[in-house]
């Protein structure tokens, strides 16, 4: 036997193109990975944006019960919130406590089948005050 040759037995062609597959295999692995955390990303902004539409949204709402805006509560929320490309999906105002509490769906987050939503209550700080209830 020289040196460098390789003993009976190894290297006959049997293992021909593993390595080929084990390449593949780590490639693939690689790319669900990155589609996962590229998914993940994607959530997290769109729930970011739905929350800060829906912060904004709220705040407009309160600013008009509160008489710092003319209009109706519910409509100003509605278009704040089509300016931060979010839909209005619910709006309930409390003049007696002077807050809304709106709810807002934000399709900003194009590869993902459903929409981010977000809530969100604003009004004067302190407890909310209700006028429903008191006798």
């Amino acid at each position: 036997m020289r040196w460098g040759s390789i003993p009976a037995g190894y290297g006959d062609g049997n293992d021909s193109g593993s390595g080929t597959v084990m390449a593949l295999g780590t490639v693939l692995g690689a790319i669900v990975l990155f589609l996962g955390v590229l998914l993940l990303v994607q959530a997290t902004i769109g729930a970011a944006r739905a929350g800060a539409a829906a912060d904004l949204a709220a705040l407009a709402g309160a600013d008009t019960i509160r008489g710092l805006r003319p209009g109706d509560p519910c409509d100003v929320a509605a278009e704040v919130a089509a300016r931060n490309a979010a839909e209005l999906s619910a709006c309930v105002p409390d003049p007696g406590a002077r807050t809304v509490v709106v709810w807002v769906q934000a399709s900003a987050a194009s590869l993902l089948p459903w929409p981010a939503t977000a809530q969100a209550r604003a009004g004067p700080p302190g407890p909310p005050r209700s006028s429903e209830g008191v006798g």
